[in-house]
């Protein structure tokens, strides 16, 4: 399959390597402050750090009552701090935030989003901050018990993200239903609109806790990994933001971030 290869489930673990290394929503937005020294990496909006987001993608992006939080969202404040910028998340669809940050609406990209072949030629992509694995949902009491038994079955996948790629790719477009958000894929699966979801593991996880009938397959659909996007139209905060991720990285920075909302176990 492209851009992806089958790997052993069970490892959760594999989301919390520290390396330098979809999801829809509401218009909201939200403002952090930075205490580190001003500025002068060109953004959008001087002396802030715009970061578009779909924040229905837990642990990476998610409300906690009126607030994004979240693995981004930590990663996006740590480097702002780096950079001596304000931090400003933009909640928007998952498939809005490449054109957000190409259009120069947003300075970048963090949504868990995965490196490929095909977003590259339109968009840069920083070193990469974690890794991800692609899981299928299925009903617990239903007859899908392995990837073999997903031809010609209904696959559920939300809009845009690697999951409707890879399933659009493997099983025909014919056979994919496409949600905005990965909730709204995993209750047509429930309501028997579907036979499976494709999705990043993490929020898979916590779709299986939130909702008894539900498991995960035992074999991962496709390995990944997360970067921020930028345009490729700003080179200079392409440079700043590795170099942040780089220090982050070094003082063990990323890593506990990740060890805070994935549990290894």
């Amino acid at each position: 399959m492209k851009f992806k290869k089958l790997i052993a489930f069970g490892l959760a673990a594999v989301m919390a390597v520290s390396m330098l290394t979809a999801c829809g929503g509401s218009k909201k937005e939200e403002v952090k402050d930075s205490t580190a020294a001003e500025s002068t990496v060109p953004t959008v909006k001087e002396g802030v750090l715009t970061m578009a987001t779909n924040a229905y993608f837990p642990p990476y992006e998610y409300y906690e009552n009126d607030q994004i939080v979240g693995i981004d969202a930590e990663i996006a404040q740590a480097v702002a701090d780096k950079l001596g910028l304000e931090l400003k998340i933009e909640d928007m669809e998952f498939d809005s935030i490449i054109t957000a940050v190409q259009t120069g609406k947003a300075d970048m990209g963090l949504a868990g989003m995965t490196v490929t072949e095909e977003r590259l030629k339109t968009i840069n992509f920083t070193e990469s901050y974690a890794t991800g694995i692609q899981s299928v949902i299925v009903k617990a009491d239903g007859d899908i018990k392995s990837i073999d038994d997903l031809t010609g079955k209904k696959i559920g996948v939300q809009l845009s993200t690697t999951g409707d790629i890879y399933a659009s790719e493997d099983y025909g477009e014919e056979n994919v239903e496409k949600y905005n958000k990965g909730n709204d894929a995993v209750m047509a699966l429930l309501q028997g609109k579907v036979d499976a979801v494709i999705i990043d593991n993490q929020p898979a996880l916590s779709y299986v806790a939130a909702n008894e009938g539900l498991e995960i397959l035992d074999t991962a659909y496709a390995e990944e990994e997360y970067a921020a996007c930028i345009s490729k139209d700003n080179e200079e905060l392409l440079t700043a933001v590795n170099a942040a991720l780089a220090q982050l990285t070094e003082e063990g920075t990323i890593q506990e971030i990740l060890n805070k909302y994935i549990v290894t176990e």
